[in-house]
Formats: C-alpha cells, structure tokens, sequence
C-alpha cells in the first residue's frame, strides 16, 4: 500500500468536507494506489500524481470520486489528461483546490 502523503491529505481536506475526509483517505489508499495498473508499490509519485487528479475531478463529490477510481483503474493515463496533468509531471503540484 502506498500510503498518503501530507500534500494529498491537504488537498483532501480542501476539497472535501470535514466529515468525509476519512472515507477519502481509505478511498484513495485502498483503491487508488498500487493497486491501479501498473503502479508499483516504489511509484509513489506516480500515485500521489493520480490521485490529485481523482480529487481535481471530483470536484467535492464522493460518488464522482468513486467514479474517477474507476475510470484511473480503466486507463489513469485518461484521468490524467482530463484533470490536466499528463502533459507535465509536475502539473499536479501546482493544483492549488
């Protein structure tokens, strides 16, 4: 399991509501990590990159996000381009939610 780094729970607590930042955190860490294709364990970057892009598209949202994990174990490259980071791998560190 990769576990969450403190920009991802930041952005966690900006974009969702105090009472569902728990069930987001065991979202993210249970259903989008090294469990998506090809996603190692040693890709902890990669998965801190997707998972800003699940919460940038969910915009708040519980059941978009669910949606987006789903869409990102489908293809995360999709998920990436839409949320606007899979041109620049550094795109997602300027996200400011």
């Amino acid at each position: 399991m990769i576990e969450l780094s403190r920009p991802t729970r930041k952005r966690i607590q900006t974009v969702f509501p105090q009472n569902q930042w728990s069930t987001v955190e065991d979202l993210l860490e249970s259903r989008c990590g090294d469990n998506l294709p090809f996603v190692e364990p040693s890709h902890a970057r990669l998965a801190e990159r997707i998972r800003f892009a699940v919460l940038k598209l969910s915009q708040g949202d519980l059941a978009e996000l669910q949606r987006q994990i789903e869409e990102a174990h489908v293809d995360w490259r999709d998920v990436l381009m839409v949320a606007g980071f899979g041109s620049d791998s550094s795109a997602h560190r300027r996200w400011k939610p």
